[in-house]
């Protein structure tokens, strides 16, 4: 089976085409990362890396037999263009398009294995913690054990609250953002964002019993910061 996984939930935009056979092998991978300048060029990168990985691999999107995207949680401008991007992909080739939770990718592959349960545990005690950027002074995280079972979250809150919390979540190792990580002083342990292989892995039970995906919502855990407006300006005096 065939699987284009993208994401675009954090200021890396990643693509992907993976085999999804006994276990998911990336075929060719894009990754690209915000600059300080333009920390969000999402909608620039993504489709010209989804070309670049069929020039590279020789394979046609026709080919492609389901997709998977971060659904998140990010940023809502970011966070959209992937979804939007798979849902229009999947409409287009008439292949199923299966949402993810990104924390739940990257927990795979800061613990080595392929799918949530695998018997291979992280390195190092305690349980593992996905950190990243919710902007705002704020986080995105979620806790997993070391087989990467989701344990509680994602949630989304200030860095000290969530410092508050290591103990209670028993955290071991932080994954996502390593800025966060030095400023908890837990040691980093994974990598930054999602990987192609951890978003299939993530759903790789779904996609071998040919089940029919839930719609993909959208993990933006809090308020877009437009709002609507309740009442119409006077312009006549």
């Amino acid at each position: 089976m065939l699987v284009l996984a993208l994401d675009t939930a954090t200021p890396v935009v990643t693509a992907g085409l993976v085999a999804l056979e006994d276990t998911p092998r990336a075929l060719a991978v894009r990754a690209h990362r915000g600059s300080p300048t333009r920390p969000s060029r999402h909608g620039e990168l993504l489709m010209p890396a989804v070309r670049a990985l069929c020039a590279e691999t020789g394979r046609d999107l026709a080919t492609v037999d389901a997709i998977v995207v971060g659904a998140g949680p990010g940023p809502f401008t970011g966070l959209r263009v992937g979804i939007a991007s798979a849902a229009a992909l999947g409409h287009a080739l008439d292949v199923p398009v299966h949402g993810v939770c990104t924390h739940d990718a990257i927990a795979l592959a800061a613990a080595g294995i392929v799918e949530p349960g695998a018997e291979r545990p992280q390195a190092g005690p305690g349980n593992l913690l996905v950190v990243t950027d919710a902007r705002r002074r704020e986080v995105y995280w979620a806790a997993y054990d070391p087989a990467a079972r989701r344990l509680s979250g994602p949630a989304v809150e200030p860095p000290d609250t969530l410092a508050g919390r290591l103990g209670e979540l028993a955290v071991g190792t932080v994954a996502g953002d390593p800025a966060f990580a030095d400023r908890l002083g837990v040691p980093v342990g994974g990598p930054d964002a999602a990987t192609p292989e951890g978003l299939v892995g993530v759903a790789a039970a779904a996609l071998r019993a040919g089940r029919e995906p839930e719609p993909v919502e959208p993990l933006y855990l809090r308020r877009p910061d437009a709002v609507e407006p309740t009442g119409r300006k006077r312009v006549t005096a």
